[in-house]
């Protein structure tokens, strides 16, 4: 898109001569006499950036920057001042312009002043953008259990330094997610964050992935490729299952991690690189270590930092907060909740697959619930099954145990129950027709 430069000037010839001035470095330019007129403009138009004079025959130039900058906060702003007007042209630098030029000036200085902020403002805007994507790709880190706060404020401790970090725990406990949230807290955030999964390439790919090849390297090697360290420069890289790293890989990796170089596959070249490494394993290394499959040398070169996530078994009182957390990730509008029933037989059960598996059974819950609220019968039957061997009541059932059927002929009694024994209701509120409620109070012999 081409940037709009909104130029607000009381002296026309200044309009006429930056107008052509800019418009022959291929931005377009519009033009404004009055304060209130530029004003006006910067609301309808919605420029890129704005070239605005500091005396103004209406409302003063700082008074018009104010307004600019609560119409668009980050929209950048050069002012244009006269020799005595400099401390205010500061002060207004102070409210949020970023930069000043004083008259007299030369058209080429203004030109680099408005290339520098135009490109300062799209890196911002790139910034924003890549952080959302982040935030939108792999989610955050959600609880209020004590054990998930020491996990927060050691992200964010060691998030501020360049300390390799160890992150461990089961499998969909987020571990990815707390590394992004490292990132996204560190004085890397503006640079990529790459992700490798070490457990899904075979040693060649593996190493022609991480640092990249030169062309004839091997077959198929048609051409010269970065790997991700070299992607990932300035910024951090994640390897994800890293105990499941070849011994001969885990060798080069060291030396990364020592010496901050290394070769691409097939090449001479040493590339140097200042990559921030966080590997996280499901695995206990010191058993690998032990076995003879794990470096010993690497382990302690990544143990730096660890952070080590709990299962979603021993903080059962953030799954209510998870749940919320999914059903708007998956309805936006909010036309869903959870029945109290639902949610309690949630906090009953282990998840052995951690948060990976809450969030699958809600987006499941989701799709099969007709309704607007979502109930036991619901949610998956696997699920409902695994609770069979629990010894603890769910729902007031009879302490024996109990069978899906029997679970489902109770759930349609208390659902009639609830509604006074309107069949429409009840099937309403189980988010199930009526013909498909009367047939299943005829299969259990419910009787009103």
């Amino acid at each position: 898109m081409i940037p709009r430069i909104l130029v607000i000037d009381d002296e026309e010839r200044m309009c006429w001569a930056l107008e052509r001035a800019l418009s022959h470095e291929g931005y377009q330019v519009l033009t404004a006499t009055w304060g209130q007129q530029g004003i006006n403009l910067a609301q309808e138009a919605e420029p890129s950036m704005v070239i605005l004079d500091l005396k103004m025959p209406d409302i003063d130039g700082i008074e018009v920057l104010k307004r600019i900058k609560g119409i668009h906060p980050d929209i950048p702003v050069i002012m244009i001042t006269a020799h005595g007007t400099i401390e205010t042209a500061i002060e207004a630098m102070k409210i949020g312009a970023t930069d000043y030029i004083t008259k007299p000036f030369k058209l080429d200085e203004l030109k680099v002043q408005v290339k520098q902020a135009l490109h300062l403002s799209n890196l911002e805007t790139q910034v924003h953008f890549l952080r959302q994507e982040l935030s939108e790709k792999y989610g955050k880190m959600i609880g209020q259990s004590e054990s998930m706060k020491e996990v927060s404020l050691l992200i964010h401790q060691v998030a501020k330094t360049n300390a390799t970090v160890l992150v461990t725990g089961e499998s969909g406990t987020g571990k990815e997610v707390a590394a992004v949230e490292i990132h996204k807290a560190s004085n890397r955030a503006d640079k990529p964050f790459v992700a490798v999964n070490c457990a899904a390439l075979p040693e060649q790919l593996l190493e022609s992935e991480l640092f990249g090849h030169e062309k004839g390297a091997f077959t198929g090697a048609s051409g010269k490729k970065k790997g991700r360290f070299e992607i990932a420069d300035k910024g951090t890289l994640f390897l994800d299952e890293i105990g499941e790293m070849p011994i001969s890989m885990q060798v080069k990796l060291l030396r990364v991690l020592q010496e901050r170089c290394f070769e691409r596959l097939g090449g001479t070249e040493t590339i140097q690189v200042d990559v921030r490494v966080i590997a996280a394993t499901n695995s206990e290394l010191s058993s690998a270590i032990t076995k003879g499959t794990f470096r010993e040398d690497l382990y302690y070169r990544l143990n730096v930092m660890r952070i080590s996530l709990p299962p979603l078994r021993s903080r059962k009182e953030d799954i209510p907060l998870l749940v919320n957390h999914f059903l708007g990730k998956f309805d936006p509008s909010r036309t869903k909740k959870i029945s109290p029933e639902a949610m309690k037989i949630l906090t009953r059960y282990n998840w052995p697959g951690n948060i990976r598996e809450l969030q699958n059974a809600i987006e499941r819950a989701m799709i099969v619930c007709q309704s607007t609220e979502i109930q036991p019968v619901h949610l998956p039957r696997e699920l409902l099954d695994a609770l069979k061997e629990n010894t603890t009541p769910i729902l007031n059932l009879p302490e024996n145990g109990f069978s899906l059927e029997e679970l489902e002929k109770y759930l349609i009694i208390k659902a009639l129950e609830k509604h006074n024994y309107n069949q429409t209701r009840a099937a309403k509120y189980l988010g199930i027709s009526r013909p498909t409620l009367l047939y299943r109070m005829q299969k259990y012999g419910i009787k009103l």
